[in-house]
């Protein structure tokens, strides 16, 4: 078997299990959706805002995985399984901070984080109840997030797509249950939402807690408490910079939320559908882009440049592929949603908007994720991405929402529109960066303190 085949396969080994795991995750967040409906059109524009927050949450879960990622795909490389332990543990202990915290303030003051968002009372006090209830479960996925990136780094990529399945299937089950007041049970609205999202995540750790009695690297806590001066350098000077990546990018995608949701009822109502469609679309996308991440760092780590770089732009030609396939999906999907969405004849003109624009969107989306949170951090390059993500949303494209929302006052398609130009706009440094080919490294170390 040649180089090419064999890489062939191996994206086919790691990447398919991501993607049908993606697909997964998004088909359950559509039928979320589908099941508040029947709630009311309040429901979805409380949760949506909700996860808003929730999801700035996971965005640094998301980061320190990826950071994590970022070194144990290189160790493992390498054949050093006892150096992805410390790493696994450096994670732990930065997830565990992040978790607990933002756990303290969904169960403390909820109301005053709805608030960002909306000035709508009733919005408020569904979304606040949200929040109490989904605090729980923010600690139980700070734990299995970070020990289900060392699996896929490990090879385990089948065993960590299995775990977030089962997780994810348990979840819409008992939305139903929960939503509907099946079996006897109350129905309890927004808050059996959010009941269900914490019991899954918490079987999620249970899971990984029996995978781990059989896998090469154990989940454990005791790792958290040692001290790795060299292996901890490492982290901070390249997992921070992603973690902070993820961070200024999911602040400022929140506030598109914050734009969004003073701009009526309807606006918030139409944006939590599209989200949800748009994320159909976007799975394969996301899934080559973490593919990518564990296939180029595993080659980068055991010193073959030449080859990992060749890989890179293999798996950037699938990428591109994958953007294409994923706008088809959001134009085949929009007939149903316009169909069955229960909205205002306004929310519905709005979603049409927003799903037309969607189809294209999802390209720069796939290009900037493959590239960014995949190639670069592959190779121990996560400052430029930071960088690069802080000046276009925070120079360019929350500044333009907020002027075209609140001082032009511009209709709210186009304000929407304008949000939408913000992948494309980096596109030419990004591109430029890749094609240099300096992200190309070997951050691994040959002697640990």
């Amino acid at each position: 078997m040649n180089n090419k085949e064999s890489l062939y396969r191996k994206i086919w080994v790691v990447a398919l299990p991501i993607i049908f795991q993606n697909i997964i995750d998004a088909s359950v967040n559509s039928a979320d959706v589908l099941m508040l409906n029947y709630v009311g059109q309040d429901a979805i524009s409380a949760v949506s805002l909700a996860n808003s927050l929730v999801g700035i949450l996971f965005m640094l879960l998301y980061g320190i995985g990826t950071g994590i990622a970022m070194l144990a795909a290189q160790y493992y490389g390498k054949g050093d399984l006892v150096t992805i332990e410390k790493i696994e543990g450096i994670g732990l202990k930065f997830s565990l901070s992040v978790a607990a915290l933002g756990a303290f303030f969904c169960m403390t003051i909820p109301q005053k984080l709805m608030y960002i968002y909306t000035s709508d009372p009733v919005l408020i006090e569904l979304g606040a109840r949200y929040l109490r209830f989904i605090a729980p479960g923010l600690l139980f996925w700070a734990i299995s997030a970070v020990y289900m990136a060392i699996l896929r780094c490990i090879g385990r990529v089948g065993t960590s797509t299995v775990i977030e399945t089962t997780a994810l299937l348990v979840n819409v089950c008992l939305n139903a249950v929960f939503i509907f007041g099946l079996f006897g049970v109350p129905k309890l609205g927004v808050i059996g939402v959010a009941i269900a999202t914490t019991l899954s995540r918490l079987i999620q750790l249970l899971f990984c807690i029996v995978v781990s009695f059989g896998a090469e690297v154990k989940l454990s806590l005791k790792p958290m408490f040692e001290r790795h001066r060299l292996l901890e350098k490492d982290f901070f000077s390249m997992a921070l910079p992603a973690i902070g990546n993820d961070l200024s990018w999911s602040l400022a995608f929140s506030m598109y939320s914050v734009i969004i949701g003073h701009l009526g009822n309807d606006m918030v109502a139409a944006y939590s559908i599209t989200n949800v469609v748009r994320n159909l679309g976007t799975v394969f996308c996301f899934g080559m882009a973490s593919a990518t991440g564990i296939i180029v760092g595993q080659i980068l780590g055991s010193g073959q440049r030449d080859e990992g770089i060749k890989a890179a732009h293999t798996l950037f030609r699938l990428t591109i592929l994958a953007g294409i396939l994923g706008g088809i999906v959001v134009a085949l999907v929009m007939p149903f949603a316009l169909t069955h969405a229960s909205l205002t004849p306004q929310a519905l003109d709005y979603l049409k908007f927003m799903l037309l624009i969607s189809t294209y969107y999802i390209m720069g989306t796939a290009v900037n994720t493959c590239l960014i949170a995949g190639i670069f951090r592959a190779g121990g390059d996560s400052k430029f991405g930071f960088i690069c993500d802080t000046i276009d949303m925070w120079c360019y494209a929350v500044p333009l929402g907020l002027l075209a929302a609140f001082v032009f006052k511009l209709p709210v398609k186009v304000v929407f529109f304008l949000l939408c130009t913000d992948e494309f706009v980096k596109w030419p440094w990004v591109l430029k960066h890749f094609y240099s080919h300096k992200w190309a490294r070997n951050i691994t170390r040959d002697e640990m303190d």
